[in-house]
């Protein structure tokens, strides 16, 4: 059975196998403070190694997703007398260990983006695996017209724009709305608004819930570590994930369901 911490920043619920989690400081913007971003941490970690859940949603309440770090905090906490280049930098490398985690997570995170997605917020919707904007949705990398630079956040638009947008959007802040987000490659479903998020939500997760959940953690496994390994070591990592799934639980089910003609045993959604 799924345990989910306490919170204040974050609602969270689960319910048939997915996890929604919901960013909940519309007063502050669903700025990634540092109890909403504790909070988060604490929740993906919990259910990171359960195979039950399928898959995780992420949305923001209050007509914002999120609109990146607390700059106030920023102020009070790294612009006084005591802040020093080692402990700033620590606070930030902290930071990014939560962009990490929702990239890395095993199973397959969503993202639902309406309202701004700015900064450290965008930078959430490029570690997604699915991504959901509204036309009304509006993002910008906005750290160099601070004065700040898009440090931790910078490979993953990288990863998902590419290195030629990604420079233009950090180098210039520009803002974009739903239709260009689109058209840029970093949405994979445009809506007209959120009240369409059920339904193509409810459509994501069918589909996930048709994949088995082991298969689809190794899968991610795979496609991750591909930047990072070299053509023959990233062969013997692949061939290692498909023997450990193929002579799994799951690889004997899925064979034996497709021979026999009915459905694996995870694919009970309907």
């Amino acid at each position: 059975m799924v345990t989910l911490p306490q919170t204040n920043s974050i609602e969270t619920s689960f319910d048939k196998g997915w996890l929604q989690i919901r960013l909940n400081r519309p007063d502050n913007r669903n700025a990634l403070s540092e109890e909403l971003t504790s909070e988060l941490t604490e929740a993906l970690q919990r259910v990171r190694p359960d195979r039950t859940v399928r898959g995780i949603t992420l949305r923001g309440n209050g007509g914002v997703f999120c609109a990146g770090g607390d700059l106030k905090a920023f102020q009070s906490g790294f612009h006084g007398d005591a802040a020093s280049p080692e402990q700033v930098a620590k606070a930030n490398r902290d930071g990014g260990e939560l962009f990490e985690l929702i990239n890395t997570m095993p199973q397959v995170v969503v993202a639902l983006v309406d309202g701004p997605a700015v900064a450290g917020g965008l930078g959430i919707v490029c570690c997604a695996d699915v991504v959901v904007v509204t036309k009304g949705a509006k993002f910008s990398l906005t750290e160099t017209q601070r004065g700040i630079v898009p440090a931790q956040i910078a490979p993953y638009i990288v990863r998902r724009l590419g290195m030629r947008l990604a420079r233009r959007l950090m180098l210039t802040g520009q803002r974009f709305a739903g239709e260009q987000a689109d058209a840029f490659g970093l949405s994979d479903f445009l809506v007209e608004d959120a009240s369409a998020f059920d339904d193509i939500e409810a459509e994501i997760i069918n589909d996930v819930k048709r994949c088995a959940p082991g298969a689809n953690a190794v899968t991610k496994e795979v496609v991750l570590a591909m930047p990072y390994l070299a053509a023959e070591e990233l062969k013997d990592f692949a061939a290692k994930g498909f023997a450990r799934c193929m002579l799994s639980d799951e690889g004997r089910e899925g064979i034996a369901s497709f021979i026999e003609k009915r459905k694996p045993s995870w694919d009970n959604h309907d």
